[in-house]
């Protein structure tokens, strides 16, 4: 099945059907995206903050370079990647994807939620990009037949964080690399940071509520976390006790740029069903595990990343 799309380009088919012919299973399109999951399931709040922020984080609309320098900086790839064909697995709106389509690489890219709607709506139609809505567990590709993958910001918010990092390794070509990031887990993070205390009520409101509490809230709390961060000895501690997101001193945002970011972030902290951090050595051992070489495991920009190679 993976061949009916693997070719083409992605406006060939706007509404329509794929059919396995071994299995008789049927596949909606829908919007010139091949939907493999139901439009319910755990990753709902994704794509409804995804499409309410559809172009927040883009580079090209906020006027910085966030997602491009954090992508070279995790992947240590190049920037030119001619001929590469990439698997993007967790594409939200697509700030990623922006990035990796200027290498000159062909991208397939995926989310669980219909955050694939607004990552075609901000980079698409191009004949480089493929877009699917689909299940990280079953990846709906042919195996090894790509020379990269990357996954960021999703792994963490799986019901089985491990399980679906191993289900992306069949996909990796020979001398294929991979590249993840996770959230930490540290001894104290249950203690000091306030969305764990928050997320057994939060996760389970509609997502259309919570966000409407946190544009009444964040406004008001924002500035008092950036005032508290600036206390002498303490400050860096005592933030952790207030639940929202503060990129200021981090990125060059502006003021309505810094409450927006922040807004979306605190959204995504307390809404996912699911967000399981993890301890570097256990993330080290999914790569011995999995027989990778030249295997980087260390700390990053979002918590912990990996890169490892297919032998």
């Amino acid at each position: 099945m993976a061949s009916t799309f693997i070719m083409g380009s992605q406006r060939d088919i706007k509404e329509g059907e794929l059919i396995c012919w071994s299995c008789e299973s049927r596949y909606p399109v829908v919007r010139y995206i091949p939907r493999f999951v139901s439009h319910d399931n755990y990753a709902s709040s994704f794509g409804f903050q995804w499409n309410r922020h559809a172009r927040t984080q883009l580079d090209s609309f906020s006027g910085t370079t966030v997602s491009w320098d954090r992508f070279f900086r995790v992947t240590n790839w190049p920037e030119r990647m001619d001929g590469q064909i990439i698997l993007e697995a967790g594409c939200g709106a697509g700030r990623f994807t922006e990035v990796a389509l200027k290498t000159g690489a062909t991208v397939f890219s995926f989310d669980y939620s219909n955050s694939v709607d607004a990552n075609l709506d901000n980079n698409g139609p191009s004949k480089t990009l493929h877009i699917v809505q689909a299940d990280i567990y079953h990846i709906p590709f042919q195996e090894k037949s790509f020379d990269k993958i990357f996954c960021f910001g999703v792994l963490q918010h799986c019901p089985d964080v491990k399980g679906a990092f191993f289900s992306l390794l069949p996909y990796l070509k020979k001398g294929g690399e991979i590249v993840i990031d996770v959230y930490q887990r540290s001894p104290w993070i249950y203690l000091r940071d306030a969305k764990y205390w928050l997320r057994p009520i939060t996760k389970r409101l509609p997502p259309e509520l919570l966000y409407r509490l946190l544009q009444s809230i964040v406004p008001t709390l924002l500035p008092i976390k950036i005032w508290i961060k600036r206390l002498p000895n303490i400050g860096w501690f005592l933030t952790g006790y207030i639940p929202v997101s503060n990129y200021k001193g981090k990125y060059p945002l502006s003021s309505a740029q810094l409450l927006e970011w922040s807004i979306l972030d605190t959204f995504d902290m307390l809404s996912p069903q699911f967000d399981q951090p993890q301890r570097i050595k256990d993330v080290k051992g999914w790569f011995d595990d999995a027989g990778l070489d030249n295997v980087w495991v260390g700390y990053g920009p979002n918590g912990i990343n990996g890169r490892g190679t297919r032998p």
